[in-house]
């Protein structure tokens, strides 16, 4: 299993919720989104127009995207949740089939993995002892 979250993002006028995979090993200097192009789209952005073309080291080697910097507000939909956004770029990806959550923006929403394995997690403020269920695909 692993840990996914419901988010909340907001470009401009657009909200969308949305299912989205914790990566820790998406690591970058900012919080940072990478998304699909259908949820792009839903977004209002795609097809690119503001957006610098750039070049991603992944595992499975060089991937092309378009980044758009500090363009959303994203916050995790969940019971108890503070009321609280961070502000992330986003990377929309062609190859991407569900939205990524990076090591920074996991940070930024004060997320904590207590374990992988079986979907657990909490918010780092939270008691260890409250455990939150990942959410389904």
């Amino acid at each position: 299993m692993a840990v996914r979250l419901r988010l909340k993002i907001v470009v401009g006028e657009k909200i969308v919720e949305a299912i989205a995979l914790l990566n820790s090993g998406y690591e970058a200097p900012t919080p940072q989104l990478l998304i699909p192009i259908n949820l792009a789209t839903r977004l209002g952005l795609w097809p690119p127009e503001n957006a610098s073309e750039v070049t991603l080291d992944t595992a499975g080697g060089p991937l092309r995207a378009w980044f758009y910097p500090m363009t959303a507000k994203i916050r995790v939909v969940a019971e108890g949740a503070h009321e609280k956004d961070v502000i992330a770029d986003i990377v929309v990806s062609p190859l991407a089939d569900e939205p990524l959550i990076n090591d920074k923006l996991a940070d930024e929403l004060e997320i904590a993995v207590e374990s992988f394995g079986k979907g657990l997690w909490r918010f780092t403020w939270e008691p260890k002892e409250r455990l939150r269920k990942s959410e389904k695909a």
